[in-house]
């Protein structure tokens, strides 16, 4: 029996009957168009060999594209409601026993997943979307790759290049573990609330060799944070917290992990952070 996906009208009749008002507090914008769900899936070339992990799967039209796919399924859902019913759903869409696991917690929280898996797929709320990201590559190294739906701004942010004027935070610690890149647009007529936002779909593929260990990792998010935080000031004067208060400590540090001491945070590569942080 083939997996089965939800339609419109499903998805407003199974929130009306679990009295499940999309709330803004948990960024809840349920995807009510098939298509597009499939788009997802299809960019993050999910096959029945990989194992994905789903955060926020909602009344599920994201999860049963997946599912679709012959790929188990960890979902992982903060609502206690949506993700006691889950199940129920899958198996009147043709999902078969075991298929799917889903896991009642907040993203941001969870250490442990069952399955492990090796592909990250979800549709994920502004408000939380590089935090959670960040958490799930830091706490979950056997994700090698993944694609998820977010706020526009959020994911031209994750991939965009150093010196470009949204390169932050966000984007050298993304990239600390592999390349992001665009993967195609969403209409925000395929949602359900429609979103006074635009979304976009951003994937990434974490790199073969890690950059380094969770210590150096600190040190490098550390460096990062402190860059950003006054972005407009030269790197020995941001940098100089961290140093004591001294310029010139900064200055030599930077001249020997072979970085301009008059740079700016944007203008630094996730290879020149982790230099600074090496030495």
């Amino acid at each position: 029996m083939p997996v089965t996906l939800l339609g419109a009208a499903e998805i407003r009749a199974l929130a009306a009957e679990l009295d499940v008002t999309p709330t803004k507090k948990l960024g809840q914008n349920f995807v009510v168009d098939a298509n597009t769900v499939r788009k997802i899936v299809t960019a993050a070339k999910v096959t029945a060999a990989d194992r994905v992990v789903e955060v926020g799967p909602g009344l599920g039209s994201l999860t049963l594209a997946i599912l679709e796919t012959g790929a188990p399924v960890t979902a992982v859902e903060i609502d206690h409601r949506l993700a006691a019913h889950l199940p129920t759903t899958a198996a009147a869409h043709g999902v078969p026993d075991g298929a799917l696991t889903v896991v009642p917690a907040d993203a941001l929280r969870v250490t442990e997943l069952p399955g492990d898996p090796n592909v990250l797929v979800a549709n994920l709320p502004y408000n939380v979307s590089v935090p959670v990201l960040l958490h799930f590559m830091e706490t979950f190294p056997g994700i090698e790759r993944g694609v998820v739906m977010v706020q526009a701004e959020v994911a031209e942010r994750l991939a965009a290049p150093p010196g470009s004027k949204i390169y932050g935070t966000p984007s050298v610690k993304a990239a600390w573990y592999g390349p992001w890149r665009l993967t195609g647009t969403v209409s925000r007529q395929v949602f359900w609330p429609v979103p006074n936002v635009d979304s976009l779909l951003v994937g990434f593929e974490r790199d073969a060799t890690p950059r380094g260990d969770d210590d150096l990792r600190r040190r490098t998010f550390q460096i990062v944070d402190a860059a950003f935080q006054q972005r407009r000031k030269m790197l020995r004067q941001a940098l100089s917290g961290l140093f004591g208060g001294s310029s010139g400590t900064a200055s030599a540090v930077l001249e020997q992990a072979g970085v301009p001491p008059t740079a700016r945070g944007e203008d630094l590569t996730i290879e020149d952070y982790v230099r600074i942080a090496r030495v």
